[in-house]
């Protein structure tokens, strides 16, 4: 079984479609919010206000829900509502005074007039007192303002770590959290340098930024990251650039031998020697022209013809953060091979969207990804199906854990959701693994990390899953 992991990031939304209106309609929400409050302000006399006054916290245990239930993207949305209701179905009670009583959801559509500000705003006004959702990275920062005036946390489903911050948590798996875990798995190997070949959008940017902070929060020296524009010409030019292929090619013994640099990248350490020797990947360097003979060859007339170029010095990196999918990868692949980037010397990462073709990349053997253990999942599925009679989308595993943190705060908190206890250290138990809400909005997920097989074997589970970082906070 493997996973799909979804990137909505306010700059691209691909795959769903675009609420240009209800984002119109929540800034006119806003904007009316902001002059009433301005009035108030303004009022003098006795018994007027004498300043701002802190929202109060919000006591109910009403759980409200934010998503497109008309619309394009409907059907996602009832999926996620599915997902909830199915935590609520099997953990729905509260206990208030003493007494145990079933917890109300309160569902509001994000696509209707309005958009999610509107939602978030009645949900407010219907004393609700937490919010699962919104679904993207736009919609969760309309819905913000109007929440954080009420007190309700929001429980966002959205990956963009942008929208994080305190009383708004990010559900989804994020890319930073997935970089955090490889280069922590890295490091323990042995690789001290770092660098990145990345596409120049959202999510490639998302997982430069996490190698940036991973680094230097894990004493690493700050790491090389280079964005491509996708063209093929584009991805071979600068892979050899960032690789310093012209240099380590004149620095290439006549025979074909290179002459180490002085600072040699460390080998791999053990575990990692079943991909020694091998150029990724052999497949696509062995067809490439002219580079698979290392002797010279001779025109008809006898005339030598310039020698195929010679193996060469390790790359000035020991790990490479790729971020491609599908042609784009297929590029950056021959684009490694083309440069002489080696599995002997460089540890290949990726991100987690890679699980769900696994079976694709046997030229990548090697290559590292981190993302939840499947397995993890069996027992959700096993009952999401048994009540709704189909496989649930992964989105599903997001609204269950959102929903699951709501039921099991509302059984230990006598009002409300608290902060402290919405972060507490023990976490959560999620579909996926244990999890753990941070104070800054983030979510700690357990990651494993997954070596890719050759031959369309996938991946198998190379380091469990655990939610322990080296990242602060």
């Amino acid at each position: 079984m493997t996973r799909t992991y979804s990137f909505l990031s306010k700059a691209s939304t691909r795959g769903l479609a675009g609420n240009g209106a209800g984002r119109k309609a929540g800034m006119v929400v806003l904007g009316t919010v902001g002059l009433a409050m301005a009035g108030c302000a303004d009022q003098s006399g006795p018994g007027a206000a004498t300043g701002p006054q802190a929202p109060k916290a919000a006591t109910s245990h009403k759980i409200g829900v934010l998503l497109p239930l008309t619309g394009p993207n409907a059907a996602l949305g009832h999926e996620l509502l599915a997902g909830a209701q199915l935590a609520l179905a099997e953990n729905g009670t509260s206990t208030t005074q003493g007494q145990a009583s079933a917890l109300q959801m309160d569902v509001h559509d994000t696509a209707a007039v309005g958009g999610a500000s509107a939602a978030a705003t009645a949900a407010a006004e219907a004393g609700d007192g937490i919010i699962l959702g919104p679904l993207t990275a736009v919609d969760t920062a309309a819905a913000a303002p109007a929440a954080q005036s009420a007190s309700m946390p929001v429980l966002a489903f959205t990956s963009d770590v942008g929208q994080a911050r305190n009383g708004v948590w990010v559900m989804g798996i994020t890319p930073e959290d997935q970089v955090e875990r490889l280069v922590a798995t890295a490091r323990q190997e042995g690789r001290h340098r770092f660098a990145a070949f990345l596409p120049d959008n959202p999510l490639g940017h998302a997982l430069g930024n996490g190698l940036l902070a991973s680094c230097r929060d894990q004493g690493l020296m700050s790491p090389t990251i280079v964005y491509h524009t996708g063209s093929q010409a584009s991805i071979t030019q600068m892979m050899r650039e960032l690789s310093s292929y012209d240099t380590r090619r004149a620095e290439a013994q006549p025979d074909g031998n290179a002459s180490a640099p002085a600072s040699t990248p460390a080998s791999p350490a053990t575990g990692s020697t079943d991909t020694a020797d091998k150029i990724l990947p052999s497949d696509l360097a062995a067809a490439l022209k002219g580079g698979s003979d290392t002797s010279a060859t001779a025109s008809a007339d006898g005339a030598a013809q310039t020698p195929a170029v010679p193996k060469l010095a390790p790359p000035p990196f020991d790990a490479l953060l790729l971020g491609d999918t599908g042609l784009g990868l297929k590029n950056v692949i021959g684009a490694l091979a083309d440069s002489q980037v080696s599995s002997a010397n460089v540890r290949i990462m990726g991100p987690g969207l890679w699980a769900a073709f696994a079976t694709k990349l046997g030229a990548l053997k090697g290559a590292w990804y981190a993302a939840p253990d499947p397995s993890s999942r069996q027992s959700f599925a096993s009952r999401f199906m048994a009540r709704n009679h189909h496989m649930p989308r992964p989105l599903a595993d997001l609204s269950y854990d959102a929903a699951k943190v709501a039921t099991t705060v509302a059984r230990v908190a006598p009002n409300g959701y608290p902060a402290d206890v919405l972060t507490r250290s023990e976490g959560f138990a999620g579909v996926d693994g244990p999890f753990t809400l941070l104070p800054d909005g983030r979510t700690r997920r357990a990651l494993g990390v997954f070596e890719v097989l050759d031959n369309g074997g996938g991946a198998k589970l190379l380091v469990p899953a655990t939610t322990k970082s080296a990242v602060s906070g």
